[in-house]
């Protein structure tokens, strides 16, 4: 019935914008827990509160995966760490807003790769130019100078999620079901256990931080993958990653609201004109034939790679 379905497409765009913002305000709890127990603590913490959701909740058959499985789910599991890891060093330095708006090039450069389009390439040049306006007006914006390691942090990070797409595919393509993601997640947390345990130690010591670590993971990983996962069966792709094209644009009012991080308005225009590139490379994209699984939270990126989200 056609009332039916827009009422269960209106639910479904609830569930993306409750998706990404859940997502940006676990980053910015995140952000107050570095003070006490820093980046790598605070990222191990929310890896591992969501692996242990994960994998209570799919119970991945893991005594069953064959080399080239586990291969797999190691590579997605390494590409998670890296990705995670550099973008809460990147959020330690520069506003959250400029983070995420710098990481978007990673899967907007990806898209134009694989399209091998003009009309791709030039919106990662729309991007780019955004980002150098960033850059530009940062050291004069109410955010005061940009970190120059922040920012590099984030290039790293915009690197990585370029990566974790094209392993979030191959996990996809080799293990059924949500379990790759789980083990995934386990073997990030295990690779960042080295780093991050002396602060998880402090916060495991701590009930206030513990709770405000564990909120963290649910926020920022189990209910925006719980909520696209859903919204993804109700969406056509190119409006979903459409509404995840927003994404910057929410991270800068989560550090505004949450973290105090105001914009200016060479900020705001070039958060902006990063949204715009993604919008109109999402909507210039291609269509499948054959529309992929997810498996992990998805991002805007053309239908070429399906896209997911740190």
């Amino acid at each position: 019935m056609p009332g039916a379905h827009r009422q269960g497409s209106g639910l479904a765009v609830l569930m993306v914008l409750g998706s990404c913002t859940s997502l940006q305000v676990g980053a910015a709890c995140a952000a107050q827990l570095f003070p006490r127990i820093g980046s790598n603590g605070a990222t191990l913490l929310r890896l591992a509160v969501a692996a242990a959701v994960l994998v209570v909740a799919t119970r991945p058959a893991v005594h069953r995966w064959t080399r080239r499985q586990w291969g797999a789910v190691a590579a997605f599991g390494l590409s998670l760490a890296a990705m995670n890891g550099s973008f809460y060093e990147s959020i330690a330095r520069i506003p959250l807003g400029t983070a995420v708006t710098i990481e978007f090039l990673g899967p907007l450069a990806l898209a134009a790769v694989l399209s091998r389009r003009l009309r791709d390439l030039t919106w990662v040049g729309l991007a780019g130019l955004g980002v150098a306006l960033l850059g530009l007006t940062g050291s004069s914006g109410p955010s005061g100078p940009l970190d120059g390691v922040g920012v590099l942090f984030a290039l790293v990070a915009a690197v990585f999620w370029a990566v974790y797409i094209l392993a979030s595919r191959r996990v996809g393509a080799a293990v059924p079901g949500q379990g790759g993601l789980a083990g995934a997640l386990v073997v990030a947390a295990l690779v960042l256990l080295p780093l991050g345990a002396p602060g998880a130690l402090t916060a495991v010591r701590d009930p206030q931080l513990l709770l405000l670590a564990a909120g963290t993971g649910i926020l920022a990983s189990v209910i925006p993958y719980t909520l696209e996962l859903s919204a993804l069966r109700r969406l056509p792709t190119p409006v979903f990653g459409v509404l995840l094209s927003l994404e910057p644009a929410i991270a800068a009012t989560a550090g505004w609201l949450l973290l105090s991080q105001r914009l200016g308005g060479w900020e705001a225009l070039a958060i902006g004109v990063v949204v715009l590139a993604s919008v109109g490379s999402t909507l210039g994209a291609r269509r499948p034939q054959r529309e992929p699984d997810p498996v992990a939270i998805v991002s805007p990126v053309p239908e070429a790679t399906p896209p997911v989200l740190p």
